[in-house]
């Protein structure tokens, strides 16, 4: 085992952190990350909200709850070793109508079940207390969630990989898996195409797949089943304008909808002192769609010829058409935004950046919520590793490395 060499594909927070473990946990085994871009962390994590979630929302008993738990108290130890970012400012949870009560009980007790820290059920007078200008008749207030830097946290974990004599190999964009005698081919370019004209292959005994946004498509090289299928979700966010960022001390989220794995628009403060509001969720036209404008022909088709993908739409259409209201008009944007922080409208903002979500769809239309991770051979695949991926990375790397290193 020491001489091995494990491969990962992808160069965002979960599989740089898986890097990290197996240089940890077995010395001597040499690591190869291969990234098609040319920086680390570009994609999901680089446009990450920076939030550290205590674990207030995941089904108790379920991979994100437990990895949640787990990866909270390592990153925040692992951040303060390394002098990086991490801030627990708190969270507030919030009820802004009597129906919401009984949503943010049942989300209370799921917390509770799941160990969040000090969490507490506070009222109207309280929330203020905290929040002098937030809105609300009640809510959680969990004052351990943090915010913190996740591409600083990634480069280093790429920093630990290089150090213990592994390999980030950057602009190697992944296009052929192949089981070899004794081990895997990892290629890069086109086959029958000379090495010196773009054709590249490294030999691995193991692969460990965290391609994101391309997590399906790299699984299908791999021989993994189509599904789940990614979809991407693009979510927008807006900046409160300097002067008005003193109206919001910590984090301040709507009580989510159990039916949807999205939190709502809610206001982020960043470690950098600026404040999100965000993000929307709409459906994005590309993988990589980070702009309203960017359309891919092919993520296109293959979105519509997917099976899932119409399921998912007669079921959230009227959903859709809000949050696409929502990203065209930055009135309709702020509408939810500001019951939450009243007084805070349109003229408060600056349209800000945007991330794309790898949302995980099954065939029958079904919006996958768990991580999901799949083992073909020799060859472990994420399938889906959605928010709280970054906060659970590396416990999510704990997990991966067991199953590989043990097996």
């Amino acid at each position: 085992m020491a001489d091995e060499t494990i491969g990962i594909v992808g160069a965002g927070i979960v599989g740089l952190a898986t890097g990290r473990e197996i240089a940890l946990r077995r010395p001597g085994t040499r690591v190869v990350v291969f990234e098609k871009e040319r920086q680390v962390a570009l994609h999901q994590t680089g446009h990450n909200s920076g939030v550290v979630h205590a674990g207030i929302y995941y089904t108790p008993g379920s991979l994100k709850a437990d990895l949640c738990v787990r990866g909270v108290s390592l990153l925040r130890a692992y951040c303060r070793d390394r002098a990086l970012p991490y801030q627990e400012i708190g969270k507030l949870v919030v009820a802004v109508r009597e129906d919401e009560l009984g949503r943010m009980e049942n989300l209370y007790q799921r917390a509770k079940n799941n160990h969040v820290p000090d969490l507490r059920k506070i009222c109207k007078d309280e929330i203020r207390e905290l929040e002098p200008h937030a809105g609300g008749i009640a809510a959680l207030h969990s004052p351990r969630t943090a915010i913190t830097d996740y591409p600083a946290i990634a480069r280093e974990f790429a920093k630990d990989i290089t150090d213990s004599g592994g390999e980030v190999r950057l602009g190697f964009p992944v296009t052929g898996i192949t089981d070899v005698p004794g081990g895997i081919e990892v290629a890069s370019g086109r086959p029958g195409v000379p090495p010196a004209e773009g054709w590249v292959s490294v030999r691995v005994d193991r692969l460990i797949l965290c391609a994101g946004l391309q997590a399906d498509s790299v699984a299908r090289l791999a021989q993994d089943g189509r599904e789940p299928r990614i979809i991407p979700f693009r979510g927008e966010y807006m900046l409160l304008k300097p002067d008005r960022t003193h109206l919001v001390r910590g984090l301040v989220y709507p009580v989510p909808d159990p039916r949807y794995p999205f939190l709502g628009v809610h206001f982020t403060p960043r470690v950098d002192g600026s404040v999100e509001v965000g993000p929307n969720a709409v459906l994005a036209l590309a993988r990589e769609g980070y702009r309203l404008g960017r359309i891919s022909p092919r993520d296109l088709l293959g979105l519509a010829a997917y099976p899932g993908s119409w399921r998912m739409a007669a079921r959230h259409w009227r959903t859709g058409i809000k949050e696409y209201r929502g990203s065209l008009s930055a009135a309709a944007f702020m509408k939810d935004a500001g019951r939450y922080v009243p007084g805070v409208g349109a003229e408060d903002v600056v349209r800000g950046g945007a991330g794309v979500r790898a949302q995980a769809l099954d065939r029958d239309g079904t919006l996958v919520d768990d991580f999901r991770i799949h083992r073909v051979g020799r060859i472990t695949a994420v399938r889906n590793a959605p928010s709280p991926a970054a906060t659970a990375s590396m416990a999510i790397a704990e997990h991966i490395v067991t199953a590989v290193l043990d097996t």
